[in-house]
């Protein structure tokens, strides 16, 4: 596992154990920590519409290449953080989803290569201004607002060929698939993204988010989980 923890005034970074939810780190076992978003990204890639159940919900027609747009760093929160409203919009919704953090720089990468420059997977949530996208016709404003970007709580350094996601608000089951759904899998989306631009470790990619995604209100709790890593966050 890798990530970032705050340990009694003291932020470590670093690799470590998880071992029956507890953190090893050195072979000691920490108390009294809390996770910090895992990583400091550079930028966080998105993916639109890349979930076949997602585009039949909508009605769409499957993209013929992915649709990336980027949220900004300063979007980004980690697990037990707060998701505040803005009170510009009347409607915030979930996305849960899975994220690819990039583990080394690379430009131009190979579908077949791809996964070498995988440091692991984790939880992703794409909370979106729904309103707001709608009005602006694209969706900038809509998906930037500080703590729009919730992603841990840690990674996940060995990526197994199949990944399971569900999102659940207030304990309900309203999100689940796996990337047996996806449109473009993770090797192809490193490699398109990789032939636009840049990527640098840490960075972000967020594969898309299934089908029921959904509004959130002040007082919810919303959870990602991606094989059994669960991402918390709170909404006011």
């Amino acid at each position: 596992m890798f990530g970032r923890i705050l340990h009694r005034g003291e932020v470590y970074e670093g690799y470590f154990e998880v071992e029956g939810g507890r953190v090893v780190i050195d072979g000691y076992e920490i108390e009294d920590y809390r996770f910090l978003p895992p990583i400091k990204p550079t930028k966080i890639v998105c993916i639109g519409l890349n979930y076949m159940d997602h585009a039949e919900e909508l009605n769409m027609e499957i993209p013929e290449e992915p649709i990336i747009f980027l949220k900004p760093p300063s979007a980004v929160i980690g697990h037990e953080d707060v998701i505040v409203m803005p009170r510009i919009s009347k409607r915030v919704d979930y996305e849960g989803e899975i994220a690819v953090v990039i583990g080394k720089r690379c430009k131009n990468v190979k579908k077949e290569d791809a996964m070498d420059y995988v440091l692991g997977y984790t939880c992703f949530n794409d909370v979106t201004a729904r309103d707001l996208q709608s009005k602006d016709g694209q969706w900038t404003r809509a998906k930037s607002f500080d703590t729009f970007a919730p992603i841990g709580p840690y990674v996940v350094t060995e990526v197994p060929e199949k990944l399971k996601i569900e999102t659940r608000l207030n304990g309900k089951v309203v999100q689940k698939s796996d990337t047996s759904n996806l449109i473009f899998d993770i090797p192809t989306l490193i490699e398109f993204i990789s032939n636009i631009m840049t990527l640098e470790r840490g960075d972000v990619i967020a594969t898309g988010t299934p089908a029921g995604v959904g509004m959130l209100k002040s007082g919810d709790v919303v959870e990602v989980e991606v094989n059994g890593l669960t991402l918390r966050n709170y909404v006011r």
